[in-house]
């Protein structure tokens, strides 16, 4: 199991000493990787449901620091030596994704491989229309940008005819390290189960009945001709931290459900703290759970 840490730029971890002592902490406390999340704006007075709280509203309100996930992960990238970094998620419909394509593979190439990208549909309405940026097809327009970016990744000289992007002969250097960077399709619904099946390298629910999602994923793989066993699982780990004493059986219990990696929100949002936080728990669950 591979144990990562959500929201990772959020709090005072927005704030460069604060990202630099999460970071540290997380790589010498065993972490495998840090998540960062996006919004670019937040409307005051939205009336959009947020889907993640009981509230419906984000906690803490819609004025607080959010660092653009991109250029966080660049900053902690370049103090670390192995931590993976990762979007969780990025809004792929409200980006352009010949912009992202060179964007993700320069972080990719100045890490040495190390860029995960998760990708989501979005649900903040008024985000959109701030951005100038269509919320109703932002789902069919997030396929696309998927294939948008794995042809500039992938291909010599890139060419691309779909609904809302086009190029031709299109050359995009650098090329990330190992010719692609993970996407990571995030999302609670069946219908990011089954998007993640049809075309993600992972798929990151971020709440939900997790069987009947993991079992919608393995269906769509299959009908697309996929392995589903290729696509890599990561969950929400707030049950390892419930389970106390019972934690490493958590663990076990989500591996053999299919879990590939477990992220954690920070343990503490003390800098101070956030050291001795993630120490002890790599010692007493990641530690004995990879040995």
């Amino acid at each position: 199991m591979k144990f990562g840490i959500a929201f990772a730029n959020t709090g005072p971890f927005a704030h460069p000493d604060g990202a630099a002592a999460l970071a540290d902490a997380a790589e010498r406390a065993g972490f495998e990787s840090l998540w960062a999340v996006e919004h670019v704006v937040v409307p005051r007075d939205y009336a959009s449901t947020y889907p993640y709280a009981r509230s419906g509203k984000m906690p803490g309100g819609s004025d607080f620091d959010l660092p653009d996930p991109l250029v966080w992960l660049t900053w902690v990238a370049a103090r670390t030596t192995t931590l993976r970094v990762a979007t969780g998620i990025l809004i792929l419909p409200q980006r352009n994704p010949v912009v992202l394509a060179k964007e993700v593979a320069t972080l990719d190439v100045m890490s040495g491989g190390r860029v995960m990208l998760g990708v989501g549909i979005g649900w903040l309405r008024e985000e959109f229309e701030a951005l100038g940026a269509s919320f109703a097809d932002r789902a069919r327009r997030t396929e696309e940008h998927i294939d948008v970016l794995r042809a500039l990744w992938q291909q010599e000289a890139a060419c691309f005819s779909g609904e809302t992007v086009s190029f031709t002969d299109a050359i995009c250097r650098p090329r990330p390290v190992r010719g692609t960077v993970p996407i990571h399709v995030g999302g609670h619904t069946a219908a990011a189960a089954r998007r993640a099946g049809r075309l993600g390298d992972g798929f990151f629910p971020a709440k939900g009945d997790l069987p009947a999602l993991l079992d919608a994923m393995r269906a769509a793989a299959e009908e697309a001709g996929r392995d589903p066993d290729a696509i890599e699982v990561t969950w929400g780990g707030a049950g390892v931290l419930q389970a106390g004493e019972g934690a490493l059986d958590e663990v076990a219990r989500l591996a053999e459900m299919g879990v590939d990696r477990l992220v954690l929100p920070p343990l503490s949002y003390d800098p101070a703290a956030i050291g001795d936080a993630l120490a002890s728990f790599g010692e007493r669950v990641i530690a004995p759970s990879q040995g």
